[in-house]
């Protein structure tokens, strides 16, 4: 058709604009966003241009050639050549028209060449989506239309199809502006989205103004990668939202949720492995950081967060242990070590109560004391067994082995007496001892050698507990003036002074529990009676413990860490627990005993600790 020809040369000749699929827009404000050019490309249209109106071309009609004029007139119409040139339909009919108005012929082509270019007109509007020129050509078509006859229904109709598609087209451009100016959802509806969808109110399925929100929920989904590729999880759910409202019957936004959802627990459970990891390598500070991020991110309750926090938390109270844990330690030189029980921090009061019965005032006063750190403990007093090893191992003498003395049990006088040829291989009597037997006969010097050489064969630091240790393990949570309570010890506690009790030449003890007894007399096997709260044997009996601390005669300026209270060169160390001799007295929780190191007889042993 000659009509669209000439308006597709004279669209090109007019435009004066670069073709957009090979020179796109650029926007100045799209660096400011963190994105470079523009989010969708603002179509160069013909229609930008205003559509001048048309007027008929002057053709000349009179009686000499009207017949003539008529007949290419009605070849025209039929060659559907309608109005680009003089010699086109309307045009020439026009000018038929105006010469003979009362021609029925000449009025019937006329309506004929005006309902051809409507349609047209109508098919140029349909072709819009797949055609740059399309609205143009709607344009001028509907310029004819209004010359030829503007009051017609048809032509008024056409009109305002032509008016929505024209609004619809310009609604697009603003909204291509403003995505490319990142205000995509902008309140007062000038932003992307209600542009779009102005159009699509003007236009229903116009295919730009769907593409155009297409880009809009795109650039909406980019945005919340954008937030959740930095962690910003809450500001990526809030891209989301405003994305699913751009096509809520389409499932991008959802998928997008999806896939971020999955990045996200990715994230999570990268970032609890990463603190894992970090604990493996005691660096708590770069677990602490992960763990830091990863509550940030991770949602409320979120079992990745729960385990990391809990870790941590277990890896700042006892490193690479567990409370309750217990373990041995391979020994440099073959074999192993002690058996060892990791009890848990916290924190208790040390010393008597003022109202304590039998309390002394070494025992006050009594205060708080608070450990952070958890602390790996000997399960049992340290064996005759045990301490052989470390004597075969390195030829240590042990004190009483130096001297050639040391006190035992007596049972003819039923006291305590010095007797030669007794060393830590005696039992309390002064015969040969079971290798299960606590070691006794040792001095708090031997017991500080024992644990020095744990640390050389393991190394670990092992030693001598504290006073506040030893008294912190020996209650095990409890208050009272005897671990179990205030009365006579229950069945099985331990090796206790019980009224029960007999000597193997019938004696019985004179200060005793009252109801109480454990069937032995003298140091038991370790381990033979019940363990406390902490998984602990032997604390409050069957022999006392040398501890760490030097003598002091009250607790006044004792340190309040739980450290042991030391001062150099010392010549009295610090006894603990009761023994298989003590009296229900000496076997009180508070209870403390100042003796030179060197002391060694056969109620006194030790047990290590270990830290961790």
């Amino acid at each position: 058709m000659r009509a669209a020809l000439a308006i597709a040369v004279l669209l090109a000749a007019c435009s004066g604009e670069p073709d957009p699929a090979t020179t796109p827009a650029r926007d100045p404000d799209a660096s400011a966003e963190g994105q470079a050019g523009p989010i969708i490309s603002i179509r160069s249209d013909p229609e930008t241009s205003a559509v001048p109106a048309w007027r008929a071309p002057d053709v000349p009609v009179d009686a000499g050639n009207l017949a003539q004029r008529k007949q290419e007139a009605a070849a025209a119409l039929e060659a559907d050549e309608l109005f680009g040139e003089a010699d086109d339909a309307i045009p020439l009919y026009l000018a038929l028209r105006e010469h003979a108005p009362a021609d029925a012929d000449v009025a019937t082509g006329l309506e004929r060449a005006l309902g051809a270019v409507l349609q047209h007109g109508d098919a140029a509007l349909a072709a819009i989506d797949d055609d740059r020129a399309a609205l143009r050509r709607a344009q001028e078509i509907a310029a004819v239309a209004r010359e030829v006859a503007p009051e017609r229904e048809a032509v008024v109709e056409y009109l305002a199809r032509v008016e929505r598609a024209d609004a619809a087209q310009q609604a697009n451009r603003s909204g291509e502006r403003a995505l490319n100016a990142r205000k995509i959802v902008v309140a007062g509806g000038k932003g992307a989205v209600a542009h779009f969808r102005e159009a699509l109110r003007l236009r229903p399925g116009d295919a730009r103004a769907m593409q155009g929100l297409a880009a809009a929920e795109s650039a909406l989904i980019r945005q919340a990668e954008l937030a959740a590729n930095q962690d910003d999880y809450a500001a990526a759910e809030d891209w989301l939202a405003k994305a699913a409202k751009v096509r809520p019957d389409m499932d991008t936004a959802a998928d997008a949720r999806e896939r971020i959802a999955r990045q996200r627990a990715s994230r999570v459970g990268n970032l609890r492995d990463l603190g894992l990891a970090a604990l493996t390598r005691e660096d708590l500070d770069a677990a602490r950081r992960h763990l830091a991020t990863l509550l940030r991110i991770a949602p409320a309750g979120d079992p990745a967060a729960v385990e990391l926090r809990r870790q941590i938390e277990l890896a700042s109270h006892y490193g690479l242990f567990r409370p309750g844990q217990a373990f041995t330690e391979a020994l440099d030189r073959g074999g192993r070590g002690p058996e060892m029980v990791v009890i848990p921090h916290g924190a208790f009061r040390m010393g008597a109560a003022d109202d304590e019965a039998d309390a002394r005032d070494s025992e006050r006063p009594s205060r708080n004391i608070r450990f952070d750190r958890g602390l790996a403990v000997s399960r049992n007093e340290i064996t005759v067994g045990e301490f052989r090893r470390f004597v075969t191992a390195t030829g240590y003498e042990a004190r009483a082995t130096r001297r050639g003395h040391s006190t035992v049990y007596d049972e003819r006088s039923g006291s305590l007496v010095r007797r030669s040829g007794v060393d830590w291989r005696s039992d309390y009597a002064g015969k040969p001892a079971g290798d299960q037997l606590p070691v006794v006969h040792v001095s708090a010097q031997d017991a500080a050698a024992y644990a020095e050489w744990l640390s050389e064969q393991t190394g670990h630091e092992y030693r001598l507990p504290s006073e506040a240790e030893f008294e912190y393990m020996l209650r095990a949570g409890s208050q009272s003036r005897f671990p179990w309570g205030d009365g006579a010890p229950p069945a099985g506690a331990g090796n206790f002074t019980g009224a029960l009790d007999e000597s193997p030449g019938g004696r019985h003890w004179r200060n005793a529990f009252k109801g109480y007894g454990d069937d032995a007399w003298g140091p038991a096997r370790v381990g033979s009676y019940s363990a406390n709260a902490y998984r602990l044997h032997d604390l409050a009996g069957n022999v006392s413990e040398w501890v760490a601390d030097c003598w002091h005669d009250s607790y006044r300026r004792a340190p309040v860490d739980g450290q042991a209270w030391i001062n150099p060169g010392c010549a009295d160390k610090v006894v603990r627990g009761g023994s298989w001799a003590s009296s229900p007295e000496q076997t009180r929780s508070a209870w403390r005993l100042g003796s030179d190191r060197d002391t060694t007889n056969a109620r006194v042993g030790f047990r290590v600790v270990r830290q961790i």
